[in-house]
């Protein structure tokens, strides 16, 4: 059995690597596209950005090797490729608007596959996790809190979700997703059976006692609150969808779904018609193109994001020959429309293909774990990048109203960013241990 473990390991990590290389040349030809079009391509500035990836996916990979041998070897890879194609577009929208975001955005990469290791190397079992259930619930509110204490936080574009910390804005809600999911975990795996089974009826469909789905819902109402006021509206449509997710992979239980989404519909529209800024938000999704809605600016980015995700085509511009910046915040709320325009519908796809990977591995990793706290903690995990990836692919697209929310691993955004990065360091603890051999669990 040992034997057999050790030939599967390596067999994955040597896959691993092979992925990788692959993943290094598109990030090199990426950012050499770019600065070529630019008429700025310096061998030596490109070499150099080269050797910066290849020793991050080299240094991951070997970590991996070591404290996490059994780690699924398809993540890493996917997500190396969608950071990598993200700089590439923002240090071409650099170029347009003047900006040096694309070098910010390579220095928290940096920081974040370094935050990464550091969390695999710290957390040898995720299982440890469950012992802080309610300490993670209080983090997470803590952290929503933190924008609302003066002095502290900073309100940009009408949301007061930035704090300011040596003079950098960060956006604590970010950290705050990843300890809610883990308390939603925690408490869910103790408590599913008396959620799922026990309670009174009514109208065919069967509801937990309130004193076992009470503290559940006082986190979860807290942390809406909080968005709502905070005016965060793009991560409370998302935390309502995990919480909601992962309360489905606890219990199996469908009127969950139901009901669910009958609340969201209600709170949608009670929202539409009571905050102006929703409403605004609803007034350009339905009527995007009306001349009068456009001229007052609240569907000017949206519409122009259209337009220029049309004029890309099946197979786009080329990576530095559109015209992206026309739109704003391209480098971030934007970057999927960016993208489209210069890559395609092609490369559009391709991009969400990577996404619908990394999602599939989580829910694999979910299914094959064997431990509870894990399916859910792996569960939620993906969940939350599942949803978030179609709220802002559905908004740009008009499918859906504008949010706020960012593309994970392509948007501009050092706290988005470093999130991202421990999710998939959890993911990655997570699925070695549901891809060990039953005889090395422990």
């Amino acid at each position: 059995m040992a034997t057999v473990a050790v030939v599967t390991a390596r067999a994955g990590r040597r896959a691993e690597l092979a992925l990788m290389g692959l993943t290094w040349v598109i990030v090199v030809l990426a950012r050499a596209l770019v600065d070529y079009n630019a008429a700025y391509l310096e061998l030596v500035d490109l070499a150099i950005y080269g050797a910066v990836w290849a020793a991050m996916m080299v240094t991951a990979h070997f970590v991996l090797d070591k404290v996490a041998p059994h780690a699924d070897p398809v993540l890493l890879p996917a997500v190396f490729a969608l950071n990598g194609v993200g700089i590439a577009e923002i240090r071409r929208i650099d170029y347009a608007e003047g900006t040096s975001f694309g070098g910010q955005q390579m220095i928290w990469a940096v920081v974040g596959v370094t935050a990464m290791i550091v969390a695999l190397l710290l957390l040898r079992d995720h299982r440890k996790l469950r012992r802080y259930t309610y300490t993670a619930g209080f983090v997470g509110l803590a952290l929503y809190l933190l924008p609302l204490v003066p002095g502290l936080g900073i309100t940009v574009n009408g949301a007061r979700i930035w704090i300011s910390v040596l003079g950098h804005s960060v956006q604590p809600g970010e950290f705050a997703k990843i300890a809610l999911v883990i308390f939603f975990a925690g408490y869910l795996v103790t408590n599913r059976d008396t959620l799922a089974l026990a309670g009174p009826k009514f109208l065919g469909m069967r509801f937990p006692r309130p004193r076992d789905m009470g503290p559940l819902l006082l986190v979860w109402a807290a942390a809406m609150l909080i968005m709502v006021y905070e005016r965060d509206l793009g991560a409370s449509l998302l935390f309502f969808g995990i919480f909601l997710g992962m309360l489905y992979i606890a219990t199996q239980r469908l009127s969950w779904v139901l009901t669910g989404m009958g609340l969201f519909f209600i709170g949608g529209a009670f929202a539409a018609l009571t905050i102006p800024h929703v409403r605004a938000r609803f007034d350009a999704w339905l009527h995007a193109l009306d001349p009068e809605v456009y001229s007052s600016g609240t569907s000017e980015q949206l519409v122009r994001g259209l337009f220029g995700m049309a004029s890309g085509g099946l197979f786009g511009t080329g990576l530095g020959e559109g015209r992206p910046d026309l739109v704003p915040y391209a480098e971030s709320d934007f970057i999927i429309a960016s993208l489209g325009e210069e890559l395609g519908l092609t490369g559009l796809m391709a991009i969400l293909t990577l996404y619908l990977i990394i999602v599939q591995r989580a829910f694999r990793t979910s299914i094959g774990v064997r431990d509870g706290f894990g399916k859910l903690l792996a569960g939620g995990l993906g969940v939350a990048i599942a949803l978030q990836v179609f709220i802002v692919v559905g908004g740009v697209t008009r499918v859906i109203p504008l949010t706020g929310l960012t593309a994970p691993f392509l948007a501009y955004g050092g706290s988005s960013l470093l999130a991202n990065w421990l999710v998939i360091a959890l993911l990655l603890r997570v699925s070695d241990l549901a891809r060990r051999p039953s005889g090395e669990e422990d």
